[in-house]
């Protein structure tokens, strides 16, 4: 038994060399919130200032108040982005900090470079679907984007990102046969509400919780 734990070491130390692994299930769990309190913020944002005078469809809206709805919609995507980012920084530098290591290193860039592309390409096409149409892409063009992203970024982390990739993108292809706005808006909100918080949950219990009991 003892040569095959020292492979085991091995395999272990090559893994944590090549592979970021302080990426927080915390985190996770914090972005799906986010989403949600961003998607509730459209909702009522919607309801309450343009449902009642122009109806219940984004083409009854009069197109000032079109324009008013994208750029709402692109400043509370813009918010949701930065505070997840923001957190997510903070709770993985958090568990680097407790397990000894940098958290920008050789294995973190490749990470973040790994979902640079398709997540910048992703914005950039969703940023012009909001303001030239047709709306009704967006949401499973930003639940397919991001789940390439995070496919490329499973490569360098726990496979658990792997799996949200896919499910993101299943969802997203699901969402662009949909005709519905309030059928489309729910897809969005499981896509990054909660499967984030699921996805998050699941690596906190596996990779951080059972860690930390049988330390």
């Amino acid at each position: 038994m003892e040569p095959l734990h020292e492979l085991q070491e091995i395999r272990s130390l090559m893994e944590r060399s090549t592979k970021f692994l302080s990426l927080s299930g915390l985190s996770g769990i914090a972005m799906g919130m986010i989403a949600l309190a961003g998607a509730g913020a459209a909702y009522d944002q919607y309801q309450t200032a343009w449902a009642p005078q122009n109806g219940t469809t984004y083409w009854n809206l009069r197109p000032g108040h079109r324009q008013e709805m994208a750029l709402f919609l692109f400043l509370d995507s813009l918010s949701v982005l930065v505070v997840s980012l923001t957190l997510v920084i903070v709770l993985t530098a958090r568990k680097a900090y407790h397990r000894g290591i940098s958290v920008w290193n050789s294995a973190s860039r490749r990470l973040v470079g790994s979902m640079a592309a398709p997540l910048a390409a992703g914005g950039v096409f969703c940023v012009a679907l909001l303001f030239r149409g047709p709306i009704m892409l967006v949401f499973p063009a930003t639940l397919i984007f991001y789940g390439l992203a995070l496919i490329n970024a499973g490569k360098h982390t726990w496979k658990e990102v792997t799996y949200l990739g896919i499910t993101e993108i299943a969802l997203g292809c699901a969402a662009m046969f949909v005709n519905s706005y309030a059928a489309l808006f729910l897809f969005w909100v499981a896509g990054f509400g909660f499967l984030h918080i699921l996805y998050g949950s699941i690596m906190y219990f596996r990779r951080e919780l059972n860690a930390g009991m049988s330390e």
